[in-house]
């Protein structure tokens, strides 16, 4: 496997019962790249997300054939699943910061982790809250509760929860679909930060966030990659008639 290749999949199939949601997905993802996927609703990209943090695994009649590995390492044989999900976090659609303290949201990973000592979280906290660009609007709340700021702060804070437990990779389910278009941007720009330490996987309604943000994108519909490439070339020179229908707006 290339150096720069972070996830490997492969010939990955996916039924619900006997529903088949992803068909034959082949895609390499690179590291410290921000790729995202797009297309419309119920295409299987928010799935396809799912199955990168085996957040399918939950989901009861989910069957998996395939593969997906991460650094060469089979995810869904090698790997134990709380380890997989320390090393590839996850954003939501809407912000779900716990019902406590924005300090306590971003220490709770940690403390999982067995960190106890006060001056090491105030330190993992600290920067954690300042990669996600919003230290120095909450660094003199720390102790207010999460869910009492704003929706695009309550994302930020999401983010450095995430980032708390040192991830390789952060996927980000429609991560800005909740929020106005002021902290849509300052979510767009703190992932094009992050991607120098981070491999970011994006799923978004918003084409033009993707061709903002994205290095490379995936177009889905019904469950297939009808294409995959650079995101210049997906947007202005598609290789297949249905990625140009959906971009220009034809269907979708």
């Amino acid at each position: 496997m290339e150096n720069n290749v972070k996830f490997q999949v492969r010939d990955l199939d996916l039924y619900y019962g006997d529903f088949q949601a992803l068909k034959k997905i082949n895609m390499d993802i690179m590291k410290n790249q921000i790729t995202a996927f797009i297309g419309p609703s119920g295409c299987g990209k928010s799935t396809f997300l799912k199955t990168i943090n085996r957040m399918n695994d939950l989901i009861e009649g989910v069957r998996i054939d395939g593969t997906i590995h991460m650094d060469g390492v089979n995810i869904y044989k090698d790997i134990d699943v709380i380890n997989l999900r320390s090393r590839v976090g996850m954003v939501f659609q809407q912000p779900n910061p716990f019902p406590m303290s924005i300090y306590d949201n971003v220490a709770y990973g940690p403390r999982i982790h067995g960190i106890k000592k006060k001056s090491q979280l105030d330190e993992i906290v600290e920067k954690s809250l300042r990669q996600a660009a919003i230290w120095e609007e909450v660094k003199d709340k720390l102790k207010k509760n999460a869910q009492a700021v704003s929706g695009g702060q309550q994302q930020r804070i999401c983010i450095a929860r995430t980032l708390a437990v040192g991830p390789e990779v952060i996927l980000m389910d429609e991560p800005t679909s909740a929020l106005d278009p002021i902290s849509t941007l300052k979510i767009e720009d703190l992932a094009e930060e992050l991607k120098d330490k981070y491999t970011i996987i994006i799923v978004t309604h918003n084409m033009q966030q993707a061709s903002r943000i994205s290095d490379k994108t995936a177009f889905f519909l019904h469950g297939e990659v009808v294409e995959y490439g650079e995101t210049s070339q997906i947007f202005n020179n598609p290789k297949e008639q249905k990625t140009e229908d959906y971009i220009t707006g034809r269907f979708g």
